[in-house]
């Protein structure tokens, strides 16, 4: 299953509004395309709205990583923001809070990168 990806920007920051599952083919695949493609352009300040996300598997979380250690690498940043409660557990059980900068909002989010 693929998930539907909707760019937007706010200010000098980009979010992708990210619609299914993260998993192992199409879904992480476009995640990293579409990530890629925002810091091939210098766009570097980086949100992921997962409030539709239903589900990432250990190959979304991979690309995940991924897409951070490539913005970090590129001297930007990603942040997620309106993780279901099933996601957040999921990312503090295995201590992915520590790497990402998690917000419960939009607002909060965009107001956290250093302009």
């Amino acid at each position: 299953m693929s998930i539907n990806v909707t760019t937007r920007q706010v200010g000098e920051v980009a979010i992708l509004d990210i619609n299914g599952r993260i998993a192992l083919g199409q879904g992480s695949e476009s995640l990293r395309a579409y990530v890629q493609a925002l810091l091939d352009k210098g766009s570097n300040r980086i949100l992921l709205n997962l409030a539709y996300v239903e589900a990432i598997d250990s190959s979304g979380i991979g690309e995940l990583v991924s897409a951070y250690t490539s913005a970090k690498k590129a001297g930007g940043e990603i942040k997620l923001f309106n993780l279901s409660r099933k996601l957040r557990d999921l990312f503090n059980g295995i201590k992915l809070d520590t790497v990402f900068d998690i917000r419960d909002n939009e607002a909060s989010a965009v107001a956290s990168f250093a302009f």
